[in-house]
C-alpha cells in the first residue's frame, strides 16, 4: 500500500464523521450533501499524493476538505440552486417513534444549520472548525487567519448565530 492510500485510510477512519458534519455544514441538500462528501474524500486522496508533513495531518485534512467545500458552495452559487432546506427534506428528519424532546433537538439542529450554510465561507469554515473542537491557533493554521482574528470571528458568529436562532432565523445582519 502507498503512502497515499495510508494516510487517506487513517484520514477517512479518524476523521470520517468529522467531514460528514463538514459537509452538512456547507451542503443542506442530502443528495448534494452526499455527493460532497465524496468530493472531499477524492480530494483528500489527490492532495495525500503532496502531503510533507509541515502541518499536522489534522490540520491538512481540515484545510483540504474546507477548500473543497467552498469551491462546491461557489459553484453552487454560480449554477444559482436554492440554499434552503425544502419541507420534504424537514419531513423526513423525524421519526414516528421519536420523543418529543429528540424530534425538538433535531428541529433545532436543522435550524442551526440552515444559519451556518447561510454564512460566508470563510465564517462558515471558522465555525464548523470550532464546533468541531478546534481552538483558535488550529482554525487559524487552516484558514491562514490569525489566531486572535479568529477568537474575535468565533465570538461574533456566535452571538450572530444565537440572536438569530432566536429570532426564528430571520435576517437582520
Amino acid at each position: 500500500m502507498s503512502q497515499q492510500d495510508t494516510l487517506y485510510e487513517e484520514a477517512a477512519s479518524g476523521f470520517g464523521a468529522a467531514l460528514g458534519r463538514l459537509a452538512r455544514a456547507y451542503e443542506a441538500d442530502p443528495d448534494k450533501c452526499r455527493d460532497l462528501v465524496q468530493e472531499i474524500h477524492i480530494a483528500l486522496w489527490r492532495s495525500f499524493g503532496k502531503f510533507d508533513g509541515r502541518c499536522s495531518l489534522r490540520t491538512w485534512i481540515y484545510r483540504v476538505a474546507h477548500n473543497t467545500a467552498t469551491s462546491h458552495v461557489i459553484r453552487q452559487a454560480r449554477a444559482k440552486t436554492p440554499a434552503m432546506v425544502g419541507l420534504e427534506e424537514l419531513e423526513n428528519l423525524s421519526d414516528k417513534n421519536e420523543t418529543e424532546i429528540a424530534s425538538d433537538q433535531r428541529v433545532a439542529l436543522e435550524r442551526l444549520l440552515a444559519l451556518i450554510q447561510k454564512l460566508k465561507p470563510v465564517d462558515r469554515q471558522v465555525i464548523v472548525s470550532y464546533l468541531e473542537g478546534m481552538d483558535a491557533a488550529s482554525i487559524g493554521e487552516i484558514t491562514g487567519i490569525s489566531a486572535g482574528n479568529v477568537a474575535t470571528k468565533i465570538h461574533r458568529i456566535k452571538n450572530i448565530l444565537a440572536r438569530r436562532f432566536h429570532e426564528g432565523g430571520r435576517h437582520g445582519e
